[in-house]
């Protein structure tokens, strides 16, 4: 008979210590993006938040992403700093476009085998997020999960809760023939179409550092999503009502997909190409990969992140106002009445 010497957790592979080091390490970020309204946050079994009375009828609005195969450049070419603002923005930019305020966001980070430096750094990116948005990270859960992930490589997921007054949702309806489409310029490919940009990455064999219009190419391709919480709740805030018609955030699906999803049935957008040039990144993946103009506008955002519709009469102050605010943004086409069998948008 043998005897076996006693297993511990960390025999089996996870180590709860470096759990608690990684709580405590995290904190500090965490606290820096509090809200008066969080009454318990990181550490319960559950984070508490109470709604004000700032809303007569509130509607929470909830959405969850993560942040697909960029990872996979992430963990190869150890650049884990920008991915946690990358989780934030493709939540927080979808509850925004029914005009809703972010309030909490709460994440998922999963591994085999928990490095807290990778793991702290990828928080700090989430918390980084956050701030920008105005929310909270209000509580999370970090999972080792032995063999279910190489070593080195983790997942992400998030989830965002926002709130709108009932009256104040912006779903669309009102966009008629003659609004005005503008469109806020985005910081890169954000966090859409990256199987596609490794497939052109890895065929064409360029290096991380190649020059990409004066940027390193892994700076380009890792740079992280843009959010566009605080300049457009004050748009919604400054032009008052139903003033902001629609908005649409373009992640996966590109300008194609993305824009009649905030349509009604009878309109289409036209959305005219020359309105903004191709950022030098896309140029390169469009060369490189031979990638027709369709295909690029199915997929990528082309240097537009996100999609505000505004009746004409206002779009000369949105404009005006969102450059104020920081954004670049380019009048890049109009709704007109839509034909029968024509597509919700046309880009030509």
């Amino acid at each position: 008979m043998t005897t076996s010497s006693p297993l511990t957790y960390r025999d089996a592979g996870v180590d709860i210590d470096a759990g608690d080091a990684l709580v405590e390490r995290i904190k500090p970020a965490a606290k820096r993006t509090m809200r008066p309204e969080v009454l318990a946050g990181i550490g319960g079994f559950g984070a508490l938040f109470e709604l004000t009375n700032k809303y007569r009828e509130p509607v929470l609005v909830s959405g969850t992403d993560g942040v697909g195969t960029k990872l996979k450049l992430a963990f190869q070419w150890n650049r884990h700093d920008t991915v946690g603002q990358d989780l934030v923005a493709m939540s927080v930019n979808d509850i925004l476009v029914q005009g809703a305020e972010p309030l909490f966001f709460l994440d998922y980070f999963a591994c085999g085998r928990l490095d807290v430096d990778t793991a702290a750094t990828v928080v700090e990116g989430i918390a980084r997020g956050c701030e920008l948005a105005g929310c909270a990270l209000i509580g999370g859960e970090t999972a080792e999960m032995p063999s279910m992930y190489p070593d080195g490589e983790y997942d992400l997921a998030g989830f965002a809760v926002g709130a709108v007054e009932k009256a104040h949702i912006i779903n669309g309806q009102s966009i008629r023939p003659g609004d005005v489409v503008l469109g806020l310029a985005s910081s890169g490919a954000h966090s859409n179409g990256y199987s596609l940009i490794r497939k052109i990455i890895e065929r064409s064999g360029a290096a991380p550092t190649l020059d990409i219009g004066g940027v390193a190419l892994a700076d380009a391709v890792m740079a992280p999503t843009r959010i566009y919480v605080k300049p457009l709740l004050a748009l919604i805030q400054t032009l008052g009502g139903h003033g902001v018609k629609g908005m649409a955030h373009i992640t996966g699906g590109g300008l194609t997909e993305n824009i009649p999803r905030v349509l009604p049935e009878n309109v289409t957008a036209v959305i005219n190409s020359s309105a903004w040039s191709l950022p030098p990144l896309f140029q390169w993946l469009q060369r490189e990969g031979h990638v027709a103009d369709s295909e690029m506008h199915r997929v990528f955002n082309c240097g537009i992140g996100m999609v505000v519709i505004v009746a004409e009469a206002e779009a000369g102050t949105a404009m005006q106002l969102l450059a104020a605010a920081g954004e670049r943004v380019f009048a890049i086409g109009r709704i007109e009445a839509r034909g029968e069998g024509q597509a919700q948008t046309v880009i030509v």
